[in-house]
């Protein structure tokens, strides 16, 4: 009766959390990376219409995003869809909102789900341990509070397409191979399983920058996991029993991943947003203390590093050794290296204008979805290893750590966050019978800046038009800008 009652606790306050992280999105205001890709602009066009980058590849062709066609693709698709499904029910303004903040949801649902999978083994639903596992995770998501330091979902929405989004993919993608690996099994999977494996490894080769980087450093990782491990079994450097040792599966799905990586890392060459913005690579490398303590700056990371340190604590000290908290240690230790490697490599992508520390909760989303992860997989085993009375200590710790993030998670936003000022922008758009408008200057509206020119608002005025928002096209400029 009593884990009954405690499972429906855990189910409610995990969907009590995706609620209030659907009112927090709501509120975001758009941003000027969208009008320019749904449309899209002029400058999104070709990406649309040359997915894998043969431009790039026989007549070196510089344009934008030349290895993000999916990235692109599936923005395009949900935003041309799914608001006018909830026009049915709401305004064409609050419609574009929800959008957002429902696509936020869902990725934060599935981010959920996929690490409670990977915590507890099991990909059942109706089981008391993925809900905790989850209810454990669920408070690092941060909307507000500490979002700068540690924001899985962004403020912006195509970034959580661009890096939140195909990391979830990935961590799902790689679900089966680690869950064989952990339960020490061979890989087995159907033909119609391993289809949809590759299928996902070529969306997610042409995704963006951060899988391709992510995937190196992972698969230079598991390499050398896998080295070592044949040179404890067989006593030294025997490269040909090695060999003989590869499991085939695994080898051909992986090297097959990594294959598609690399030729997107090829074309991503001749991105265009890098040609013009060049730092010397030793620059780049001494901005990342700074980038470093940017991101440690407020309570958040701290914590959650802190917190990672006590229960590496507690395992290797207070509970006895078994190969289960041996097996947590050692992904504690590779995780570490994973962050460092990923770190050094971080001033190759090269420089942008927008991320001038290097380091940014963005660029380094692998490492902190690894803690988070860690985090929630080693309080997982403690809460069922600890000794009944320290467990009690603990319980009341793990709930003092889960309401610090809980409560600097505001519902609502500040004003210079949030999207009331963009909200009646939008406002005097849709009521304006004029081709050209005047807004307020108190804010953007779907841009990244304030626009002084009508023309620079072209592509927005067709978006804004093209959702119902606006009846024909209105460009629109700000007040006294």
């Amino acid at each position: 009766m009593k884990k009954k009652y405690l499972f429906l606790l855990l189910v409610l306050f995990v969907l009590l959390d995706l609620s209030y992280t659907f009112f927090q999105a709501y509120q975001l205001p758009l941003e000027g990376d969208l009008p320019s890709i749904v449309l899209p602009g002029p400058e999104c066009q070709q990406i649309l219409h040359d997915p894998f980058g043969w431009a790039v590849l026989t007549r070196n062709e510089v344009y934008v995003a030349p290895n993000r066609f999916f990235a692109h693709a599936a923005m395009v698709s949900y935003f041309k869809s799914v608001p006018f499904a909830l026009q049915r029910f709401i305004d064409p303004i609050s419609s574009v909102y929800a959008a957002c903040a429902l696509f936020a949801v869902g990725v934060q649902a599935l981010l959920l789900y996929v690490l409670g999978v990977y915590i507890t083994g099991s990909y059942r639903l109706n089981h008391l341990n993925n809900w905790l596992a989850m209810a454990l995770l669920a408070p690092l998501f941060q909307i507000a509070g500490y979002n700068d330091q540690m924001g899985i979902l962004d403020h912006s929405i195509t970034y959580t397409f661009f890096y939140a989004f195909p990391m979830t993919l990935l961590l799902l993608l790689l679900l089966p191979f680690f869950l064989a690996a952990s339960k020490g099994q061979p890989l087995q999977l159907s033909w119609p399983r391993c289809i949809a494996l590759v299928g996902l490894m070529v969306v997610l080769a042409f995704n963006g920058a951060i899988i391709t980087g992510v995937v190196a450093v992972l698969f230079f990782g598991i390499g050398l996991h896998w080295v070592i491990k044949q040179w404890q079994t067989s006593g030294g450097f025997r490269p040909a029993q090695w060999v003989r040792q590869i499991p085939r599966l695994p080898a051909i799905l992986l090297g097959l991943f990594t294959v598609l990586c690399l030729y997107s890392l090829y074309i991503g060459l001749n991105e265009k947003e890098s040609v013009g913005h060049v730092m010397p690579l030793w620059e780049r490398y001494t901005r990342i203390p700074s980038g470093l303590f940017w991101q440690f700056r407020k309570l958040g990371l701290p914590l959650l590093v802190i917190a990672i340190g006590i229960n590496a604590f507690f395992i290797s000290r207070k509970l006895p050794s078994t190969p289960e908290s041996q097996r947590i240690l050692l992904i504690l230790k590779w995780l570490g290296l994973f962050a460092l490697i990923y770190l050094l490599l971080l001033p190759l992508g090269g420089y942008r204008q927008y991320r001038p520390l290097i380091v940014r909760r963005d660029s380094i989303l692998p490492i902190i979805l690894g803690g988070i992860a860690f985090y929630g997989l080693s309080t997982y085993f403690l809460l069922y290893h600890l000794p009944a009375q320290v467990r009690r200590w603990y319980i009341l710790g793990v709930g003092v750590f889960a309401a610090i993030y809980i409560n600097a998670d505001s519902l609502k936003l500040p004003a210079p966050e949030n999207n009331t000022c963009e909200r009646q922008g939008l406002e005097r758009l849709a009521a304006a019978t004029e081709p050209i408008v005047r807004v307020s200057a108190e804010c953007s509206v779907m841009a990244w800046w304030k626009i002084d020119n009508p023309n620079y608002s072209e592509t927005n005025a067709q978006l804004l038009e093209y959702w119902g928002i606006t009846q024909g096209k209105k460009l629109y400029y700000h007040q006294g800008w």
